[in-house]
């Protein structure tokens, strides 16, 4: 799957659903992206539509021809991540000898994809991934990015670390790899509730992927105005924590030991305004509020509770 003159070739999966104005930035961003590496490698897309009626072909038709691989468009119309992650991933892998994996709210600076190859380059890593930076829209609250609530999930890792996970916002894995490991593709149970990354690179890296992290090769995340309030992001935090809960029970943990945990991480985030002001430190109440909201996720988890994702 080498382009002309020796050069590699990367599929870049996207799953979009109802964005078709953040997959439009997204993919003008990949263009710039592509052209960072013209000389090194060739770069194709893999979009995968979640929407039955196909809402992104009218964007799909107007990138066809504009990457060097082409823009190859697939509807799944399931409303489920994973069996669209599933045929990005499939896709892809007639594409490209790598497959580089992005959300359609992300939108990739110029050194995104030299960043993460250079960093493959020099640690012969099967996989690579990196941190997102989220942005929310002029006009938000200040108290959301005052207090650190758009930090959610966001792994901190030295340049070239070794992780026992990624996540498909910004990572990028060998084709070979997967193609050879039939049995390592997203769980359909968690591509309602979400954590399907986690379940996925989780159970690659227990087969032996190894993936390194890159600081360089971090991606936007561009959060729209629905995502700017108190509310939303207190649900999202409650999500996360039984999100967690969910793949952590998949990995084998015992459901008493994560509700023991849901419950220290409850005391945390009650006794933190109250540290926070002995420290002459503002106290944050809203994020403690979310702080609180993610452990009662953690415990409703281990009780059986499930969540779906929104």
């Amino acid at each position: 799957m080498s382009a002309p003159g020796g050069r590699t070739t990367i599929a870049v999966a996207v799953c979009t659903y109802k964005r078709n104005d953040l997959l439009t930035r997204l993919l003008e961003a990949l263009l710039v992206c592509a052209e960072q590496v013209r000389d090194r490698a060739a770069i194709g897309v893999v979009l995968v539509d979640d929407t039955a009626e196909g809402r992104a072909e009218p964007v799909a038709d107007a990138y066809a021809e504009r990457f060097e691989l082409g823009l190859h468009y697939r509807i799944s119309g399931k409303q489920n991540i994973s069996l669209a992650r599933n045929i990005a991933i499939e896709t892809s892998m007639g594409i490209g000898e790598w497959i580089a994996m992005t959300d359609d709210d992300c939108e990739p600076p110029p050194q995104w994809l030299r960043s993460l190859l250079d960093l493959q380059h020099r640690t012969g890593a099967d996989a690579v991934t990196g941190r997102v930076v989220r942005r929310v829209p002029p006009g938000s609250p200040r108290w959301l990015t005052e207090q650190p609530f758009l930090e959610l999930g966001v792994e901190k890792r030295a340049d070239g670390a070794e992780m026992e996970s990624a996540a498909t916002f910004n990572s990028m894995i060998l084709s070979s790899w997967l193609q050879n490991r039939p049995q390592i593709r997203f769980d359909p149970h968690f591509g309602v509730i979400g954590g399907e990354d986690m379940v996925f690179f989780r159970a690659a890296h227990a087969a032996g992927l190894r993936i390194c992290f890159s600081e360089k090769g971090f991606t936007y995340e561009n959060e729209p105005p629905s995502r700017a309030t108190l509310g939303y992001q207190l649900y999202v935090y409650f999500w996360q924590g039984n999100s967690s809960s969910q793949t952590c029970l998949n990995t084998g943990v015992r459901r008493s030991r994560m509700f023991v945990h849901g419950c220290a991480c409850f005391a945390r985030a009650v006794l933190r305004p109250f540290a926070r002001g002995f420290r002459g430190q503002p106290p944050q109440l809203r994020y403690c509020a979310a702080l609180m909201g993610e452990a009662i996720g953690k415990i409703s988890g281990s009780l059986g509770l499930q969540i779906d994702h929104r």
